[in-house]
């Protein structure tokens, strides 16, 4: 399995268990889920997501490569400035979701999913037209998420730039921490308040450990995927080849907000997204509580009497509510609020009902 560059440092931590999460061998847990998922509620947690593809794309045809491929419009971003998106097949279905960062007037990075780097490569390829410059940095480019309440408090003191002026999906580059040269972006993928931070691979593991050393007293600890999952599962946050995949639309999964069919430009997936926006999502990705005692997981079927109209995308009891809660991507026509459904668990039907999302919001300042 591939290792990022920090295995060594967490190998070593007493307690911790890593898994094969699509060829990485990753942490799940460091101390425990519930705990890390507690502390990134209340305090700070870091993660390492170096597994995550980085993409650099530039030349002067780069910004019309990058509105023809991904849903959002890539046009209203400044130099400084991130943006949520997803790639499309033509018929609607989706490649990938993935981040675009502005770094120059023709210069972006795309930042992609870790099981689909080879994928999306060869889907950017195909598209590519001569003048843009595509490179693969994934390999030499190391994450590490530092997220919470008490993540600005931590970071602040260790690095000359100004946190408290940089805005959700603003980044700033070339901040120096702990001798590295780091990209710094107010991003996260928990719900929390929280940055991303992007470096050399070879100077990760000086910055995860000062990282650690610094924020102690703020109660920051390591966090790993499992916390990560129940985060942004809360945060309604959606995991590619769960809420989003080639059979799940944009529209259907829940980031219509950011598929900008009145955008100048013409996109791959565009004339299918508005058909089904025209004609009415067949599909929609909502959340559900159990009513009867019962935890939801991922691919039960739902059912309304006899009928098999979804499933469930992802579930769990959420640490933060202490509910059994669940996404559930169902028929439309069972999707308003307060609609009763089953959901079979293990071969047993147990009662449910539609319930607004997100299932946690943060305060914000």
């Amino acid at each position: 399995m591939k290792r990022t560059p920090l295995f060594p440092l967490y190998a070593q931590v007493p307690g911790v268990r890593c898994i094969d999460f699509g060829g990485w061998e990753l942490p799940v847990q460091f101390s425990g889920i519930h705990k890390e998922h507690e502390a990134v509620r209340e305090a700070a947690g870091l993660f390492d997501v170096s597994h995550m593809g980085e993409f650099k794309v530039d030349g002067p045809g780069s910004e019309d490569f990058l509105q023809l491929v991904t849903v959002n419009d890539v046009s209203v971003l400044e130099p400084g400035q991130a943006q949520y998106s997803a790639l499309c097949y033509p018929d609607g279905g989706v490649v990938d979701d993935l981040l675009v960062y502005k770094l120059g007037v023709e210069s972006y990075m795309l930042v992609v999913n870790a099981s689909n780097i080879d994928k999306d490569w060869s889907w950017l390829q195909e598209h590519r037209p001569d003048g843009v410059n595509m490179v693969n940095e994934s390999d030499g480019t190391a994450l590490l998420a530092l997220q919470g309440p008490k993540a600005e408090a931590v970071l602040q003191p260790l690095v000359d730039a100004d946190l408290g002026q940089l805005a959700p999906f603003h980044f700033i580059q070339n901040v120096k921490l702990f001798g590295a040269s780091t990209l710094i972006s107010r991003t996260g993928y928990t719900g929390e308040d929280g940055f991303e931070i992007y470096l050399a691979a070879q100077d990760a593991p000086a910055v995860w450990s000062g990282l650690l050393e610094q924020g102690e007293s703020a109660g920051l600890i390591p966090a790993g995927l499992g916390a990560r999952d129940t985060l942004r599962f809360e945060a309604k946050l959606p995991l590619y080849g769960q809420e989003l995949s080639k059979d799940i639309s944009p529209l259907e999964g829940g980031i219509g907000f950011f598929v900008k069919l009145g955008k100048a430009a013409d996109f791959i997936g565009k004339a299918a997204l508005q058909q089904q926006k025209d004609s009415g999502v067949p599909r929609k990705l909502v959340g559900i509580e159990m009513i009867d005692r019962g935890i939801p997981r991922s691919h039960y079927p739902v059912y309304a009497g006899d009928e098999q109209i979804g499933e469930v995308t992802t579930g769990t009891q959420s640490p933060t509510l202490k509910r059994n809660l669940g996404l559930a991507l169902v028929q439309s026509g069972y999707s308003a609020l307060g609609t009763e459904v089953e959901v079979d668990v293990r071969g047993k039907r147990l009662k449910a009902k539609v319930v607004s999302t997100p299932f946690y919001k943060r305060e914000r300042k």
